[in-house]
């Protein structure tokens, strides 16, 4: 029986020569390594990210693919990739999952757990909540 999973680790990152705390403006990388560890090849279709700061501000990005591209993950194999974005507040969280179509037609969506993004020396970046 064919397996469907996806294990997604997610490297958050601030930004500071990007970011600009007098107008609101913190700025995060992050780098996102997707690793097929079912048993049937998968292709990223889609992303859905829910973004949030700590002043309660809400961004969901939803899009076809990740960077530009539209992996295929043979069983085993990862693909990794970083990206990027802005928060009007120091600190906030980020959310979502990735729509895969394996091979045989099979759907599914692989959820990203909620990581942390920090832009003080807290030590709170890169932690991930369960």
């Amino acid at each position: 029986m064919p397996s469907y999973t996806v294990q997604i680790d997610v490297q958050p990152q601030y930004v500071a020569d990007q970011s600009n705390p007098l107008q609101k403006v913190f700025a995060f990388a992050y780098t996102v390594t997707a690793t097929n560890t079912g048993s049937v090849p998968v292709q990223l279709i889609s992303r859905h990210w829910v973004i949030q700061d700590e002043s309660g501000h809400t961004d969901e990005v939803k899009g076809l693919g990740v960077v530009g591209q539209q992996p295929l993950l043979r069983p085993g194999e990862s693909f990794q990739y970083t990206s990027g974005c802005r928060l009007h507040a120091p600190s906030g969280t980020m959310h979502g999952s990735y729509f895969f179509v394996a091979e045989d037609g099979h759907r599914f969506d692989a959820p990203i757990a909620t990581f942390v993004l920090e832009s003080s020396g807290s030590g709170l970046s890169g932690r991930t909540l369960h």
